[in-house]
């Protein structure tokens, strides 16, 4: 199959009118437009039959379903650029079970999926940095046939790619985004790769530590997450922040101590009032990590057997990460789409955002 997709892409390159095509940096309305088509495709459900096709690019490659129903396509354009689209959430249980597995692990280690098949990744130098557990594995998985496809179309002279996903799809874009830059500056992908990424709809996928070096690989204008300032998506999950979650040089970060060296009643007084503050956010932390971590993990190692992951770290303060480009609904959105809590997915879906998107 790699073979195919690679004569595939020579075979289309080599017919192409036009000279190779160079990304640029910054939102490009067009852009977004031609690769949300591409991942509507990619998801392939009759809900989605009203996004048109793409105009540019052609499907080359489609991968196996794998993890918890996780799927992507190599969609090229015949100009040496690639596009890696991301299939998002389906229908299927074990595809939400992805979601809901929101304990944090960190974002450098491995992940073992199945006995003699390790997945060594780093997503970010800082140790505090950590990802979502359910897309991370998901991610685990992917690029297990990503790379290769990568490296095929490479020798192909196809050196431009665009990491395209909504919803689901949109948060393991920004980890697949993640590792690759750091695969570049390991030196085990060509420095001479350009990746723009389109993260559409995208959850918060890692705490504030992630999101630095997230930010700091992609802002130039290499990476956005379009959302719908009406859809509820991008503000998951939950984000606990405790005091752990602050820089070192936080000074609230040690207050318990300046409390205790305060003389009595202060110092009692302060110290009841931290805690009642403090304790809370903690004890949530500590729930999460144990209900949509070790707990759902359990079921996930039930549907991936041999699957280990690390332990998990001691964080769930999820942000919003990356540039955003917002899209808000006017009186003419409403009246197709009007707010009702019965309908929760209806300003999430693409038909909402590819209209929002051509207002702009």
């Amino acid at each position: 199959m790699i073979k195919t997709a690679c004569l595939i892409c020579v075979l289309l390159v080599a017919n192409w009118p036009g000279t190779a095509q160079t990304l640029h940096p910054g939102f490009d309305k067009a852009e977004y437009l031609e690769l949300l088509k591409v991942n509507a495709k990619c998801s392939n459900l009759e809900a989605f039959k009203e996004i048109p096709q793409p105009e540019h690019f052609h499907l080359t490659y489609r991968a196996p379903i794998v993890a918890l129903d996780n799927a992507w396509e190599l969609w090229t354009n015949g100009n040496n650029v690639a596009a890696i689209s991301i299939r998002g959430t389906t229908a299927k249980q074990v595809s939400w079970l992805a979601n809901f597995y929101a304990g944090m692990l960190p974002a450098k280690g491995q992940i073992v999926r199945s006995p003699g098949d390790t997945f060594h990744y780093e997503l970010a130098h800082d140790p505090r940095a950590s990802v979502h557990a359910g897309w991370l594995v998901a991610t685990a998985f992917l690029t297990k046939t990503i790379l290769p496809q990568i490296d095929s179309c490479y020798r192909a002279g196809i050196k431009n790619y665009y990491i395209v996903g909504h919803s689901q799809g949109g948060a393991i874009s920004y980890l697949v985004t993640a590792y690759l830059y750091h695969l570049q500056l390991q030196g085990k992908l060509p420095k001479d790769i350009r990746f723009k990424t389109y993260c559409s709809a995208g959850p918060k996928p890692g705490n504030q530590f992630f999101a630095y070096e997230y930010e700091v690989l992609t802002q130039a204008g290499w990476a956005y997450n379009v959302v719908n300032a009406d859809d509820w998506v991008p503000e998951v999950p939950v984000g606990v922040q405790t005091t752990k979650d602050f820089q070192e040089v936080n000074p609230f970060r040690y207050a318990r101590k300046a409390i205790r060296g305060q003389k009595f009643p202060v110092n009692f007084v302060l110290g009841h009032l931290y805690n009642r503050l403090d304790k809370p956010t903690r004890r949530a932390q500590r729930n999460f990590e144990k209900y949509l971590g070790r707990s759902v993990g359990k079921m996930v190692k039930k549907e991936l057997k041999g699957l280990l992951v690390p332990a998990y770290s001691p964080t769930n303060n999820y942000v919003r990460t990356g540039n955003y480009i917002v899209l808000k609904g006017d009186e003419a959105y409403y009246k197709l789409y009007p707010q009702n809590r019965e309908k929760i997915f209806q300003h999430h879906m693409f038909g909402a955002y590819f209209y929002l998107v051509q207002q702009l």
